[in-house]
């Protein structure tokens, strides 16, 4: 298997309002920037979508070191989401999970691979990770997909 280092954010100015992904791939020397724009969304939204992303763009089962800001996403796919599927997409206060949609499909996403989740701290000085909060802040702003 390829060994694959992904670093994605999200972002969103206002929440809701219009969100932006950002997704930094690299394999060896090789690196790919991706990132795109929602008119009306969430952060977390943004945040799952850019993990998301990131995963579809892989062409071939690959061994992924996917890094992410998010404790939403990390906790929510190694803690929550077995729960929520015996559930029914139900979460502990008895409501229906949020953002559901997203999570079933990253569940299909990250099927073909091999994923280690790792937590980065945001915000502080980590290269990739303030370059795909850069991609998904620009996404937000200019409504554009990179």
């Amino acid at each position: 298997m390829k060994r694959i280092e992904a670093y994605t954010d999200g972002a969103c100015k206002g929440n809701p309002g219009p969100g932006g992904w950002g997704v930094v791939l690299r394999m060896g020397q090789h690196e790919r920037e991706m990132s795109g724009h929602e008119a009306h969304t969430t952060n977390n939204r943004m945040e799952l979508t850019a993990v998301i992303r990131a995963l579809d763009a892989l062409k071939e089962p690959c061994h992924v070191a996917l890094h992410t800001d998010s404790r939403y996403v990390i906790d929510g796919i190694t803690k929550w989401i077995f729960g929520w599927q015996k559930n029914g997409w139900i979460n502990s206060q008895k409501k229906p999970v949020l953002n559901a949609d997203l999570w079933q499909q990253l569940l299909e996403s990250r099927r073909r691979h091999r994923i280690d989740w790792i937590w980065v701290k945001g915000h502080d000085g980590h290269p990739e990770n303030e370059r795909a909060d850069r991609l998904a802040s620009d996404a937000a702003l200019s409504g554009k997909v990179g």
